[in-house]
């Protein structure tokens, strides 16, 4: 999956895949790589334009969608 290089203290890229809903993030610290599943591209979108991704992440994608670590 693609990625896109984000401003962000704790996500360093995520990347979103409209035909399965999964949302990708890279994290800062660790360099790991994470796919949260069928989530909704509303939620995708508003984690963008979020002022922090950090906190949006934590708000509206952890927790609330399964989730595997892919790298």
């Amino acid at each position: 999956m693609d990625r896109d290089t984000v401003d962000s203290s704790m996500i360093a890229s995520v990347g979103y895949d409209t035909s399965s809903g999964t949302i990708e993030v890279e994290f800062r610290s660790s360099g790991q790589v994470w796919q949260y599943y069928d989530v909704p591209e509303s939620t995708y979108n508003d984690l963008r334009a979020a002022g922090s991704l950090g906190k949006a992440f934590n708000a509206m994608i952890k927790t609330h969608y399964r989730e595997a670590r892919v790298g």
